[in-house]
């Protein structure tokens, strides 16, 4: 099984009084005003605070299963020459009411004081129970509509295209890094639009819309961690 981690969280909304006011639209305007807009707008109404435990909702990758990345799924890049192949994953037991999934994949263990942010998808539809080894290298091996989201691996050329998958490649003597896979199931078509975010947007962005930005139409999210040194 994945590195000793495995949370999963589930929202009850059925136990909250007061309802959402519809998120704030990010336009023209300066990021930072934006996405102050968008935090007043959520200001008690749901997201991380009303979330609780629960044994349900799972993910997991067989080809992870050792807790560890083998070569097929490192970067081949920056001193690193893995195969950088998306490993394959898959979840079960969706809640009630889910509309979409979207995965993050962050190095808890970077030195840069916020984490390294390596995959992202979005708008996985909700008849989707996995993705496929290779899913994340390539846009159409993606299930329509989903896309992949930008990363910290932007613009580097390292992943072959924007958006796509980026294996691990820590410093050399690193203690091995801890990369978090989560998978969130929402209650919204289109996380996109639900968030007024652009399809650029980055993954820490992305992140808060999902944990605070649609308040409880975040319905569930769940992680495992897998490691790599070098």
């Amino acid at each position: 099984m994945p590195y000793a981690f495995d949370r999963t969280v589930n929202s009850d909304a059925r136990k909250r009084a007061t309802k959402c006011p519809p998120s704030t639209k990010f336009r023209s305007a300066a990021f930072a005003a934006a996405l102050a807009a968008t935090g007043a707008a959520v200001v008690g109404c749901g997201g991380s605070d009303a979330m609780a435990q629960t044994s349900g909702f799972s993910v997991s990758s067989p080809d992870l299963a050792s807790g560890s990345f083998s070569n097929k799924f490192i970067l081949n890049a920056f001193g690193c020459t893995g195969g950088n192949v998306s490993p394959a994953l898959q979840w079960q037991n969706a809640p009630a009411g889910t509309k979409g999934f979207a995965l993050q994949v962050l190095d808890l263990d970077a030195p840069t004081g916020s984490g390294l942010w390596h995959w992202a998808v979005y708008n996985i539809p909700v008849s989707a129970t996995s993705l496929a080894q290779g899913a994340g290298n390539t846009a159409p091996s993606l299930p329509a509509p989903a896309f992949g989201g930008n990363t910290d691996f932007l613009d580097t050329g390292a992943t072959g295209g924007n958006g796509n998958y980026a294996g691990p490649c820590p410093p050399t003597g690193d203690t091995p890094h801890r990369y978090q896979f989560t998978l969130y199931a929402y209650g919204v078509p289109d996380l996109q639009a639900a968030g007024g975010v652009p399809r650029t947007g980055t993954a820490g962005l992305y992140s808060f819309i999902l944990n605070k930005g649609i308040g409880n139409q975040l319905l569930a999210k769940t992680s495992f961690i897998a490691t790599f040194g070098r």
